[in-house]
C-alpha cells in the first residue's frame, strides 16, 4: 500500500520537468553544431547548454527517479509506512534547491565546465555547492532505505527480504559509496580553488577521484531499470519471475564489481600506471556478467508468461506475448538498446581499442544509447506502471503510450548510431563548431544531420510522455488495488544469508575500491609539483 503518494509524486514530477528542460537543451545542441545551422553566436552558449544538460541528466533527473521509486518500493514491498517521512521531504528539498543553486551560475556562463567538471577548469563555487546539495539530499534517501530495511528485518527475522527492496537498497548503497569520489574531488580539490583559497589544482588527482564516481554512477542510473525488469515486467505481462536467486546475484554483482572500474576512462591519462588501467579494464569486463544473467532471466520470464497464455513452439511463444502492453514493449526495446550499447562498451573497456575512439563522438553515442535509451525508456515504463496507484486515476491511451515508446526508441537509434559512425571516422566530441566545408569533415555532414532528426524525434516523444502523465491526473477515478511486484516461479521460503543481507558485499565493494584506487590516489597525493594553475571559467567566480 502506497501511503506517501504526494512525496513520491513530487519526486517524479520534478524529475520529469527537469528532464523536459534537459531534452530541449539536448535537441538544440544537436542542431546548432550540425551543418543545418549557420554558426552565428558565441560558442559559450553551447557550453552553458551542455553543462546544464549533463548536470541535469547526470545528477538531478536519475537521482529523483531513484529516490521516488525507492520510497514507493519501500512502502509497497515491505507493506509498512515509510519511516522518516519528514527527512524524505528534507532530502527532496535539498535536491531541488541544489539543482537551482547549481544552474544559476551555469546559465550566467560562470561554470561552463560540463558535468564532469574538467579540472583544471574551475567555475563559480555555487555550481559545485549546488551539486553537493543534490548529493547530500540523495544520501538522506540512502540512509532512509537502510533504516526502513533494518526496521523490517527486526520485525521479520529470518524472512526473505522482498526482492524489490533488496535491489533498491543495493542501488542506494552503490550510490552512497560511488558519490564519495566526486564529493572528495569537489570538497578537497575544486572548491578551495573556486573560493580563492588556492590558485593551483592537481588535475590528475582530481580526475582519478571523479573516475571513482564516473562509471559506477551509470549502474546507479541502471538499478531502477533492472528493478523494473525483474519485479514489474513479469507481473505486467501476467507471468512469473524465472529466478529470485538469480536476480539477487545480479544486484550483488553490480554492488561489488561496478565500483573498481572507473580508471578505464583514463586510459590516455599519464598520471595512472598501465597496471592499474589493466585491472580496471578486467573489472569492467566483469560488469557484463549481471547483464547477461538479467537478459537470460527476463527472456525466461517472458517465455513463462507466453506459455501461460498458450504460446507454443520453439519461437512461436514470442508471438503470444502481450505486445500491446506498454510495459512489454518498453522492456523489449530497452533490452535491444542495452545490447547495442553494451557491445559498444566492450570497445571502450579495451585498453587497445579505446585509443581509436577515445574523446570522439563514439563515446557520446555509447553513453546516450545506454542512459538515454535503455535506462530512460524504463523510467517511462515505471511511471506508466505507478501512475494509477499514485493518482487514483486510470492511465488511459495505451496507443499513445506505445507511440511514445516507439518514437523514443527510433529517435535514440537515429541519434546515436550516426554518432558511433562519425566517432569511428575521428570526429571529436565536446566541440561547439565544425567546419563542414573542410574536405576532411564534409563526409560526416549527412550523419550529423541524421542525429539532428533523431533529436527532434526524441523531443516529440518526451512531449508525448508528459502529455500522457498530465492527462492521467484528470482521467476517471479508479481503485487500482495495492501495488504489487512480480513473484518468482518458486517463491523462496528461506534464502541464504549471503543473498539476504549486504555485510559481505559492502566489505567487498569497499575493499576492491581501496585496492584499485588506493595506490594511484596515494601516489598522486605524495608526488611533488603535480599541481597546475587553475583555468577560471566565466567572470562570476
Amino acid at each position: 500500500m502506497l501511503i506517501n503518494k504526494r512525496l513520491i509524486l513530487a519526486h517524479f514530477w520534478l524529475a520529469f520537468v527537469v528532464f523536459g528542460v534537459a531534452l530541449v537543451l539536448g535537441a538544440w545542441q544537436m542542431f546548432v553544431r550540425s551543418p543545418l545551422n549557420a554558426w552565428h553566436f558565441n560558442p559559450e552558449f553551447y557550453y552553458r547548454s551542455v553543462t546544464a544538460h549533463g548536470s541535469i541528466m547526470g545528477y538531478v533527473f536519475p537521482t529523483l527517479v531513484a529516490m521516488g521509486f525507492g520510497y514507493a518500493i519501500s512502502e509497497a514491498s515491505l507493506e509498512k509506512p515509510l519511516i522518516g517521512r519528514r527527512w524524505a521531504w528534507a532530502g527532496f528539498l535539498l535536491v531541488a534547491v541544489g539543482a537551482v543553486v547549481a544552474m544559476i551560475p551555469v546559465s550566467l556562463g560562470w561554470a561552463s565546465v560540463l558535468y564532469t567538471f574538467y579540472p583544471p577548469m574551475v567555475g563559480n563555487p555555487l555550481y559545485y555547492i549546488g551539486v553537493v546539495l543534490v548529493v547530500v539530499g540523495s544520501w538522506i534517501w540512502v540512509a532512509l532505505m537502510s533504516i526502513n530495511l533494518a526496521a523490517w528485518k527486526r520485525d521479520n527475522p529470518d524472512e526473505p527480504v522482498p526482492l524489490a527492496m533488496f535491489a533498491n537498497v543495493a542501488g542506494s548503497y552503490l550510490w552512497g559509496w560511488t558519490a564519495v569520489g566526486a564529493a572528495l574531488e569537489i570538497i578537497f580539490q575544486i572548491l578551495p580553488v573556486a573560493l580563492g583559497l588556492r590558485s593551483t589544482i592537481d588535475a590528475g588527482l582530481a580526475r582519478v577521484f571523479f573516475s571513482w564516481t564516473l562509471h559506477a554512477i551509470v549502474y546507479f542510473w541502471l538499478i531502477p531499470t533492472y528493478i523494473a525488469y525483474y519485479t514489474i515486467f513479469p507481473r505486467a505481462i501476467s507471468g512469473r519471475l524465472y529466478s529470485d536467486a538469480m536476480a539477487r546475484i545480479s544486484f550483488i554483482l553490480f554492488l561489488v564489481v561496478a565500483m573498481p572500474i572507473g580508471v578505464h576512462h583514463l586510459f590516455t591519462d599519464p598520471q595512472v600506471g598501465a597496471g592499474f588501467k589493466f585491472m580496471h579494464s578486467v573489472f569492467t569486463g566483469l560488469v557484463a556478467l549481471p547483464t547477461l544473467l538479467t537478459v537470460f532471466t527476463i527472456c525466461a520470464s517472458a517465455e513463462i508468461a507466453s506459455r501461460l497464455r498458450g504460446g507454443s513452439g520453439a519461437f512461436g511463444w514470442v508471438r503470444a506475448l502481450p505486445w500491446s502492453n506498454p510495459i512489454m514493449l518498453a522492456t523489449a526495446l530497452s533490452l535491444v538498446m542495452l545490447g547495442f550499447g553494451g557491445a559498444g562498451g566492450l570497445i571502450n573497456m579495451s585498453y587497445q581499442l579505446d585509443a581509436s575512439i577515445h574523446n570522439t563522438q563514439w563515446i557520446t553515442g555509447h553513453f546516450h544509447l545506454i542512459f538515454g535509451g535503455a535506462i530512460v525508456i524504463m523510467y517511462f515504463a515505471i511511471a506508466y506502471d505507478l501512475w494509477p496507484h499514485l493518482t487514483g486515476r486510470a492511465l488511459e491511451g495505451f496507443g499513445l503510450m506505445r507511440t511514445q515508446l516507439w518514437l523514443w526508441f527510433i529517435g535514440m537509434i537515429v541519434t546515436t548510431f550516426p554518432w558511433h559512425y562519425v566517432g569511428i571516422l575521428g570526429m571529436p566530441r565536446r566541440m561547439a563548431f565544425y567546419d563542414y566545408a573542410n574536405p576532411a569533415i564534409s563526409p560526416q555532414a549527412f550523419s550529423v544531420s541524421m542525429s539532428v532528426i533523431g533529436g527532434l524525434i526524441l523531443l516529440i516523444s518526451g512531449i508525448l510522455f508528459l502529455v500522457v502523465l498530465i492527462r492521467g491526473h484528470s482521467a476517471p477515478a479508479i481503485y487500482p488495488g495495492p501495488y504489487r511486484f512480480a513473484v518468482a516461479v518458486h517463491t523462496p521460503a528461506r534464502i541464504p544469508v549471503a543473498l539476504n543481507s549486504f555485510g559481505l558485499w559492502l566489505a567487498l565493494m569497499i575493499g576492491l575500491t581501496v585496492v584499485n584506487y588506493g595506490y594511484p590516489i596515494a601516489q598522486l597525493m605524495v608526488l611533488p609539483q603535480t599541481n597546475v594553475p587553475a583555468v577560471y571559467v566565466g567572470a562570476g567566480r
